[in-house]
């Protein structure tokens, strides 16, 4: 019952040509010739035979193939199962910083020491699929989302995609910077162009930045204040976000005997220049100090960037029309053979 209870139809008016089976019934039934008796008498009694009797089946095949053809005409399908509604998305590049200052454990969980690279890449995950439950994280799954990454250098560790399965294993993948290495350092500036730079190339109307660090900018070619303009002259938002605490943060080091132990280091962030760029753009700036409030401040941009653009439903279906289409030209065919063999009719 459901089968035919979820049954619906491209061009229901076509089904109106059924009606063109009742005409040719009758015009087929009267086609034949008649031969004319002075009496019922002159006839041989038990005349009747199965070729009499089926005398109409021809004309009645005909007009079953006219009502299967209206039928397919009227394109009988199913809504495939995995068809949802589509809304306009919204780009946004992820810039992220990977520097040694993000092995931090400011951020780590109750129940979890976690670096601060490492809560950022959770709650982003998060952000992108959904966390789930009442009152979390609902997911982006109509937007096209890239990822940056830097630390003295910028790059893009994905490229604008809707493939976020393949998104969040490229943030998972992302390692902190080690530090005193001739990659370490903060490059705020080059991080934010280079995600300028891939969002000016999506067909997105609306487009969105989110710039994420713990520290100050100290190796950039292009500078955050150059890359903000570049931002705004192409119509892209800054979210900022100051990850962590300011002054000394715990870091957990080795301790020369196979353990490791916990040692406060100092921190800073440069708040002014982050609220900077967000003001540029006309975002908004953010401090996240630990892992609920860094889970606030996506879930604070995740509803300041739902789009509002009207929904259109894109489906997908499973077509009947072939079917009915070959049962109707099966029939017509078997009636126009029969008519011309079988169940011949002379005048």
């Amino acid at each position: 019952m459901s089968w035919w209870r979820d049954l619906t139809w491209a061009e229901p008016w076509y089904a109106l040509v059924a009606l063109a089976a009742v005409p040719a019934v009758w015009l087929g039934l009267r086609a034949a010739g008649r031969v004319t008796y002075s009496s019922l008498g002159l006839l041989p009694a038990g005349a009747a035979t199965w070729r009499t009797r089926l005398a109409w089946l021809p004309a009645g095949l005909v007009g079953a193939a006219i009502v299967a053809l209206a039928i397919a005409m009227a394109g009988p399908r199913h809504p495939e199962n995995d068809a949802r509604i589509r809304r306009e998305g919204i780009a946004i590049a992820m810039v992220m910083d990977t520097s040694s200052s993000m092995q931090a454990l400011d951020l780590s969980e109750p129940d979890r020491e976690l670096t601060r690279l490492d809560a950022v890449k959770r709650v982003f995950e998060q952000f992108v699929l959904g966390s789930g439950g009442g009152g979390g994280l609902r997911g982006r799954p109509d937007d096209t989302i890239g990822l940056i990454g830097f630390a003295r250098y910028a790059d893009t560790r994905s490229p604008l995609t809707l493939d976020h399965a393949n998104l969040v294993t490229a943030a998972r993948a992302l390692q902190l910077t080690l530090p005193r290495s001739p990659e370490d350092g903060t490059a705020i500036g080059d991080g934010l162009a280079l995600a300028v730079e891939r969002l000016a190339a999506s067909p997105a109307r609306s487009k969105v930045a989110i710039v994420l660090t713990d520290g100050e900018d100290n190796a950039s070619a292009v500078t955050p204040e150059e890359a903000a303009v570049f931002a705004r002259e192409q119509g892209i938002k800054v979210y900022t976000i100051g990850a962590g605490t300011n002054g000394t943060a715990p870091v957990r080091v080795s301790d020369g005997m196979g353990g490791s132990r916990l040692v406060a280091v100092p921190v800073s962030i440069d708040e002014a220049l982050l609220r900077g760029i967000a003001e540029t753009t006309g975002g908004r700036y953010f401090r996240a100090t630990d892992a609920d409030g860094l889970r606030a401040v996506y879930d604070e941009i995740d509803r300041l960037e739902r789009t509002t653009q009207e929904e259109t439903r894109f489906y997908d279906h499973d077509e009947h029309y072939d079917l009915v289409l070959a049962i109707g030209l099966g029939l017509a065919a078997l009636g126009l053979l029969l008519g011309a063999t079988w169940l011949r009719r002379l005048p």
